[in-house]
């Protein structure tokens, strides 16, 4: 029986091990071999490049039993969960689940028409195919929003919410594939290797629930955290454009216009989307819209072509410079 204790980085990475054998899931999955003598579990995270209290706060979670209590108060690393995660989803997919399979042809009698035989095959490949959707849907959309939100690019059409709404615990259907087997599957003479598949089956119950109870307790808060530091972050950003904007203002020059406003009619009457003229200024979009509104009610212009016009008679931009667009208009 595995002792319920919370590991420190000051301790032996091999004691983990010899506490509780399960831990070697995470070892792995956080890309960590093995061989590495009486090193502390620190040392080993240094040596292979791991962030060690992310690492330590999965092997306390499981090995406490997903109690919350275990849960660290310091931040964890998005990244090395993400991580872990991933390699997860391969050793289920590209593993555990091709191996039960086998398995489990070997054992059960395909020889007959037996209908339960049938069903069990039936049922275990429907059962891989939903885990295999679900989880190529985790790769291909919430770990990409999550690379972007690291980038501070946030999906405005999309949050984590969204993601735990529809997180469904499909291990709980391998529960109605173990009571198949265990209640009508009918006797043979390899009973010892159905046994061994049911006992593969329970594992791989008890390492997804693991899995899930990662994603909903440790990934999913870390990414709520991050949506809020880049929402933040963003709207710190717009506050100081929108001030340096105000600043900018107060420096117009004759005509009412800033050197900004200036700016931004060049881009627009040389055809630039507002998307292009932001990255262009390095601005936001809003900060954009914001310029432009203020040039038409400084200018009473509401018309591209009026706004062309003021720009060449007040040498803003020269004709040759927009001609081709003017002309292909």
């Amino acid at each position: 029986m595995s002792k319920k204790r919370i590991y420190t980085p000051t301790d032996k990475m091999s004691d983990i091990i010899c506490d509780n054998y399960r831990l070697l899931q995470v070892m792995s999955r956080f890309d960590i071999p093995l061989g590495f003598g009486d090193a502390s579990v620190e040392e080993v995270c240094q040596t292979n490049q791991v962030d060690c209290n992310t690492f330590l706060a999965v092997v306390n979670f499981i090995n406490k039993g997903h109690s919350r209590s275990s849960l660290p108060y310091v931040d964890l690393s998005v990244q090395a969960l993400m991580h872990y995660l991933k390699n997860a989803h391969h050793y289920f997919l590209d593993f555990q689940l091709p191996t039960i399979r086998r398995k489990l042809l070997e054992a059960i009698d395909c020889s007959t028409d037996n209908e339960v035989t049938f069903l069990i095959l039936k049922f275990f490949d429907g059962y891989v195919q939903e885990l295999k959707k679900h989880m190529n849907y985790e790769d291909m959309y919430v770990f990409t929003y999550v690379e972007n939100l690291q980038k501070g690019i946030k999906d405005e059409n999309y949050n984590i919410d969204m993601f735990v709404r529809n997180h469904n615990h499909i291990d709980d259907k391998l529960t109605e594939l173990k009571n198949i087997i265990i209640k009508y599957y009918p006797d043979n003479k390899k009973a010892y290797l159905m046994n061994a598949v049911l006992f593969d089956i329970y594992n791989c119950e008890k390492d997804l629930a693991s899995h899930n109870a990662v994603e909903d307790y440790l990934f999913v808060p870390a990414v709520l955290q991050m949506e809020k530091d880049v929402t933040e972050q963003a709207k710190m950003i717009q506050e100081i454009e929108e001030q340096e904007s105000t600043n900018t203002e107060k420096k117009e020059t004759q005509d009412g216009l800033s050197q900004r406003e200036k700016e931004i009619i060049t881009c627009v009457v040389k055809g630039l989307s507002n998307k292009e003229i932001a990255d262009q200024l390095f601005i936001s979009i809003h900060t954009v819209i914001t310029h432009r509104r203020n040039i038409a009610r400084k200018l009473e212009i509401h018309s591209p072509t009026l706004l062309t016009v003021y720009a060449i008679v007040n040498k803003l931009v020269e004709l040759n410079d927009i001609k081709e667009r003017i002309t292909s208009e």
